[in-house]
């Protein structure tokens, strides 16, 4: 079968694609035949080798897959095999055939396509992560998204409206007519305004409940900047690390310098009464109960027509470069899908 590699560091055009053996399922595993595979932020921060979490150079990118299982490891239910399913990987995803554990396997709707599927449950989690299990949303919340138009953005944006938030989404604004029919009420060009000054506008001073932040270094204090008495600033990713297609040493110096290090202090946030809260799904792959509870509540929500995927194109398995460098340049809205 074919994966594709990261065998270096570097641009998209590093990935490479190369002939494995099958793999077999170890105990309480599933094999699945991958029809489908989501594109994220992380696979790219990994493929320029700025990944604490990835392993050692050369490894295979990928943490969502959606497929059909074709064989079961020891000790895994008999009724698994053959369904239609959407699987987490904890790397190894861009692959024709994949082994993952039983638990990270749900049950793929019939309404959802392999490319929807693919695309759902890394932003579904973590939009559910940031607002719900950890935001604590309330209706009637206002909430400031970044990256408003991207995969985690529109799931956020999809559970703010369920939750009649009032939503404050940046994107630049060849993105606004779209985010404006997803329910964004005030989208903000972060390209022409500053988002803080235009949130301070927007409501009169008051500030949002919750601010939803994945660029990181200096926007995490902009946007804690934003927050209301009891607001939330929820970190769950760092866009910002990766400016151009290559790596930057003046990117990563850029970067750290505008971490706010020492301002979130517990003193000052007792003084502000604020909170600041952080999502890292690459560091729950072993809480399975919980990733599953969150899971099936999100596929709840998506059988009521309350969350949606939006796939903006889908590139064969061979031409993964592209696909990076499509998502690099800012240039899709959702989701990037790969098909083998």
């Amino acid at each position: 079968m074919r994966q594709v590699w990261i065998p270096k560091a570097g641009p998209p055009e590093v990935l490479q694609m190369r002939e494995v053996p099958v793999p077999q399922p170890g105990p309480g595993e599933v094999r699945v035949t991958v029809e489908a595979i989501g594109v994220n932020f992380a696979d790219i921060v990994g493929r320029l080798g700025m990944y604490a979490d990835a392993p050692r150079l050369p490894f295979v990118p990928g943490f969502e897959v959606a497929g059909r299982v074709d064989a079961l490891g020891e000790g895994v239910d008999a009724a698994l095999f053959g369904q239609d399913v959407i699987g987490l990987t904890r790397f190894g995803g861009y692959s024709e055939q994949v082994c993952i554990p039983a638990g990270h396997a749900l049950p793929r709707p019939a309404t959802m396509s392999a490319e929807q599927g693919a695309a759902f449950l890394v932003s579904a989690l973590t939009a559910y992560a940031g607002l719900v299990a950890l935001g604590g949303i309330k209706r009637g919340e206002r909430v400031l998204i970044h990256a408003a138009a991207g995969g985690v953005g529109l799931m956020a944006v999809d559970i703010a409206r369920l939750h009649e938030a009032t939503i404050f989404g940046t994107a630049s604004a060849g993105k606004h007519d779209f985010l404006r029919e997803r329910g964004v009420q005030h989208p903000i060009d972060y390209r022409r305004h500053d988002f803080v000054r235009e949130v301070e506008r927007l409501t009169s001073g008051a500030g949002v409940h919750i601010a939803l932040d994945s660029i990181g270094g200096r926007s995490w204090m902009r946007s804690y900047r934003t927050l209301a008495p009891t607001g939330r600033l929820v970190v769950c990713g760092v866009t910002a690390l990766t400016p151009g297609l290559r790596r930057s040493v003046w990117g990563l110096v850029r970067f750290a310098l505008g971490v706010p290090w020492l301002a979130f202090n517990p003193v000052r946030l007792a003084n502000d009464t604020r909170g600041v809260l952080g999502v890292n799904l690459g560091r729950l792959w072993d809480q399975d109960a919980l990733l599953r509870g969150w899971a099936e509540q999100m596929l709840a929500y998506y059988a009521a027509g309350q969350v949606r995927v939006h796939v903006d194109r889908v590139f064969p398995l061979t031409d993964a470069a592209a696909a990076h460098r499509t998502i690099q340049e800012r240039r899709s809205v959702g989701k990037i899908v790969l098909r083998p």
